[in-house]
């Protein structure tokens, strides 16, 4: 009977959804298990065959673990608010929910063809009502905590699309052709900055990527210094200016502003106000990314402006510079050239002075040629001269906090989070605005905001959303007090849907709290949370944000919310590079289903190489595992469809035995030490049934073994396999194989290779290897061979488990 893949693949898909195989339901007797795929957005082009490499990892593991007995949560949803969705609607006048249902659709199909083991009960979508209304209700509680407000900051200005852009949006949009600039607008803020502390200590308690928790490490961006106050000559205002180096004060030259800092108008003088102000509209063109490239050609201007360096009162020039950014630090800096990089470059182009105060302890190196960032000895510095850089910024510290000129200070790198968008399609703010300015949320019985039904959705010009433009959802009457009101016209980032959808998983229909405090408990927190390290900030750190405050108020009983974190790699196209439409280089899994069966699918994408690892594609390649499932399935089965009668149930014995032992341990080891290196799993299982398909009579216990140990990774020909070997439930609910470990050594002798009767050799076989093997092994032996290269054997006398004799001439 031939191995028909489509017609099996089919039958147990249908199975497993009739019979909700993997509907997931707390249940205290067993330990739980919550692996996680990061939330997808569904492109209206599909999954392409780079797309199931992580989904086929994480049901790997759910699998292996129903079957080693946990109770296992592995549910899907979608991130389905974005910019694309809107963007096409603009253009086709077709509603965004429309079009990414329909994407969503697509998706959940593709999903299903690779038989992943998904609780579909639990599926939830970011633009469902029924989940935004949780999403509003959370901002609500960082309002009443005070950890959300509106300020008006600098943002990525996109007036093509009329909406603000996050940073990382603005590559994107600008290789599409769009203008982006920086403005300042008021905005919705949460205070991440309030958590920094935290979000940085407990990395410490993960078991993430360490490259990983490195670049939150980084972003958080901790330093210990000195806020210091530096008077402006002629001038009421004082800039502040945060410093790790305060032992550097009396290198100072000059000062750089951000072009936006609101203290440069003010300062200006006069004669330098058409330069200051080009270079601002200049710098208002450029990304962040842009402006902090260490490559970049530094460039600024002088505001005319002098500042008073408070350790020696000198006069020091400020100038404006786009590689400072207002939401970093104060949005000032005092450039030490001699001492750093960045301003010794700036200093070189416009021919500052460049001053040594800090001598290389070994007093090696010339600051005029480069800078010398390293601590050392103070030179130069008053009081402070000839001390090392620790005791140094120790002692201008307490100096200048004596003097009300400065104090010791923790700043982070990190800034608050900006969270208006100015488009449609996103989640509404529960907030509404009285005549008075005043600013209220809306009562929690009216959740959710919804948004409204409306047929255009573009900009109205004005760079508010366009629910600004429509006055019948805009106006509003405010139940406490009974006036008139206007609604928040912004909505929120893609990210506050994709914050928390991991808790939504766990009570997925509750209509009365975001998640029933027992299922919280009893799922929490997630044990494996896989997907692109792409993500391995914003939406990661967001999502540690927002769970430490439901932890703080008490909705959710863990610090932090994933536990277990692994990237996997990417797969490319034949030719080595991304697959894109652009490159035609795609390839669809539906057309490789078609032609070799999911099964094929998973096992050779994780055949590829470790998960974490970059590879190629190979529609050629995916031939060889459509082999071996084809051989393991004739290895079962016989032309008739039944059980092979070299099966038998008889007891696996000597080596055999030892062979299923070794199989089920170094598979059993592979999945369990999570490195997800599923290849040397799949190599296994080939070099077991290479083994068994040898014997002349098949124990049914090793068949019973293949069939379970197959099971996580090609799911559908281990049910039917399992089915025909008389068993009437599913395979997901058998027991994991256990081995013993007294059987899982090998047995070995050592045999004694002799040519002529002259000892020449000595091997390690397995005990009781036959005469025919035994010889292949002997004359295979480097040492061996020389002695049998150009000569005729006569003879090959065999004494088992002890010698082997060849006699030439």
């Amino acid at each position: 009977m031939k191995y028909n893949f489509n017609e099996i693949e089919q039958k147990w898909q249908k199975y497993w959804e009739e019979n909700k195989t993997f509907a997931a339901k707390e249940d205290s007797s067993k330990p739980k298990y919550y692996v996680l795929d990061f939330f997808p957005y569904p492109s209206s082009d599909g999954l392409h065959v780079g797309h199931p490499e992580g989904y086929t990892a994480t049901d790997i593991i759910a699998r292996y673990k129903r079957m080693k007995g946990f109770n296992v949560l592995h549910p899907m949803g979608w991130d389905s608010f974005g910019l694309p969705a809107e963007q096409y609607a603009i253009k086709t006048g077709i509603h965004p929910r429309i079009t990414t249902q329909k994407s969503i659709d697509n998706f959940k199909r593709q999903l299903k063809l690779i038989g992943l083991s998904i609780d579909w009960d639990r599926e939830v979508t970011t633009f469902d009502p029924k989940y935004y209304k949780w999403t509003q209700w959370i901002f609500m509680q960082l309002y009443k905590k005070g950890l959300a407000y509106q300020a008006e900051v600098a943002v990525n200005w996109c007036p093509e699309l009329g909406t603000v852009l996050a940073n990382e949006e603005v590559p994107e949009q600008t290789e599409k052709g769009y203008t982006v600039v920086r403005r300042p607008m008021k905005q919705w803020m949460l205070k991440i900055t309030e958590y920094a502390e935290r979000l940085l200590i407990d990395l410490d308690m993960l078991d993430w990527p360490e490259s990983t928790k490195e670049m939150q490490r980084n972003w958080i961006g901790k330093s210990e210094g000195a806020k210091v106050t530096f008077k402006i000559k002629d001038r009421p205002e004082t800039l502040e200016v945060f410093t790790t180096r305060p032992d550097t004060l009396w290198g100072v030259t000059y000062m750089v502003l951000a072009p936006e800092h609101p203290y440069v108008s003010l300062i200006t003088k006069p004669e330098n106000k058409t330069a200051v102000d080009i270079y601002k509209d200049n710098a208002a063109h450029k990304s962040d990314l842009e402006r902090q490239s260490l490559d970049k050609d530094k460039t600024g201007v002088f505001t005319g402006a002098f500042a008073i360096n408070p350790v020696n009162n000198e006069e020091i020039p400020v100038w404006i510079s786009d590689y400072v950014l207002t939401g970093y630090g104060t949005g000032a800096i005092m450039a030490v050239p001699g001492h750093d990089e960045r301003d010794w470059d700036f200093a070189t182009k416009f021919h500052l002075p460049i001053l040594e105060v800090v001598k290389p302890l070994n007093g090696e190196g010339d600051i005029q040629t480069e800078a010398f960032s390293d601590e050392g000895i103070a030179v130069n510095s008053g009081f402070i001269t000839g001390l090392k850089s620790e005791k140094a910024k120790k002692k201008v510290i307490d100096w200048l906090a004596s003097k009300g000129l400065g104090k010791s200070t923790v700043q982070y790198k990190l800034r608050d989070w900006l969270f208006s968008r100015q488009r449609f399609w996103g989640e509404p703010f529960p907030i509404i605005y009285l005549d008075d300015g005043t600013v209220k949320l809306v009562p929690e019985e009216d959740l959710p905001v919804m948004l409204p039904e409306v047929d255009n959705y573009k900009s109205i010009g004005t760079g508010e959303s366009p629910l600004a433009g429509i006055p019948e959802w805009l106006n509003t009457i405010d139940k406490e007090t009974g006036k008139p009101a206007k609604r928040e016209t912004n909505t929120m980032p893609q990210w506050a849907g994709s914050c928390w959808y991991y808790l939504r998983f766990l009570d997925p229909n509750n209509d009365k709290e975001i998640v029933g405090k027992e299922k919280e408990k009893y799922w929490m927190p997630v044990n494996l949370y896989l997907g692109g390290a792409e993500h391995a900030v914003l939406h990661l750190l967001y999502a540690r944000f927002w769970h430490k405050v439901l932890f703080d108020l008490g909705y959710v009983s863990t610090r932090e919310p994933f536990v277990r974190l692994y990237h996997q790699g990417m797969i490319l196209g034949e030719d080595s590079n991304k697959m894109s439409k652009s490159r035609g280089n795609v390839v669809s899994p539906d057309e490789v289903i078609a032609d070799y069966g999911a099964d094929s699918l998973r096992l050779f994408e994780m055949f590829l190489g470790p998960l974490n690892a970059t590879k190629p594609w190979s529609t050629k390649g995916i031939e060889g595992v459509y082999r071996f499932l084809n051989k393991v399935w004739r290895l079962v089965i016989d032309e008739e469809g039944n059980i092979h009668k070299s099966i038998k149930e008889v007891k696996p014995e000597g080596e055999t035995e030892r062979l299923m032992n070794r199989t089920i341990k170094k598979i059993t080891d592979d999945i369990e030490d999570m490195d997800m290196k599923f290849n040397t799993c799949i190599s296994e299982l080939m070099i077991y049934v290479n083994e068994i398909s040898k014997l002349e009579v098949i124990p049914k216990e090793l068949i019973i073994t293949l069939v379970k140990l197959l099971a996580p990774l090609a799911p559908h020909i281990a049910e039917e396999l399992w089915q025909k070997l008389g068993n009437s439930t599913t395979i997901s609910l058998a027991t994991w194989p256990e081995y013993d470990p007294a059987k899982v050594q090998r047995s070995v002798v050592t045999v004694v290779g002799q040519v002529n009767g002259k000892v020449r050799a000595k091997i390690e076989v397995d005990n009781d290897t036959d005469e025919e093997k035994l010889k292949e092994l002997v004359k295979s032996d480097e040492k061996i061979k020389t002695y049998l290269d150009g000569k005729q054997i006569v003879k090959e006398i065999v004494v088992k488990n002890k010698l082997v004799n060849i006699v030439v001439k």
